[in-house]
């Protein structure tokens, strides 16, 4: 008996857990990103087929080859070319988000100190004052 119960609230504590997981803010935002990021892969890898094939054209048709997809090393060449796009489109957000937060930073003032804090250190020394002084 001690152990179905203990087993519930096992269970209901992994429930309680899991929903607290799915309801903060990052797991929502990974699955934005994770979506957002499949579809930008797919624009990317659009283009640079379109780009590759365009620029490869006469090459390929000397080849006897129709399509970049066609050549044996086209869509590895593909696939790198994707991911170095992908790549450095994400180093530039990065890098930009990075750089907006030290702006950011930099023209955050400087806090203000807690007037009760300040009014406490005033009277410290004030009371050591008094006590060289002995009065």
């Amino acid at each position: 008996m001690a152990r179905l119960r203990a087993g519930k609230e096992n269970a209901g504590s992994f429930i309680r857990d899991f929903r607290n997981f799915l309801q903060q803010g990052n797991v929502v935002d990974l699955a934005v990103a994770v979506v957002i990021g499949g579809a930008f892969g797919k624009v990317v890898d659009a283009l640079v087929s379109f780009v590759m094939g365009q620029l490869l054209t006469p090459t390929l048709k000397s080849l006897g080859i129709d399509q970049i997809n066609q050549w044996p090393a086209g869509n590895f060449l593909v696939a790198l070319i994707n991911f170095v796009v992908i790549s450095f489109v994400v180093f530039s957000i990065i890098r930009t988000m990075q750089s907006m937060k030290r702006q950011e930073a930099a023209a955050k003032p400087e806090a203000t100190p807690d007037p009760q804090m300040l009014l406490a250190e005033a009277a410290q020394r004030l009371a050591k004052a008094l006590e060289s002084r002995q009065i």
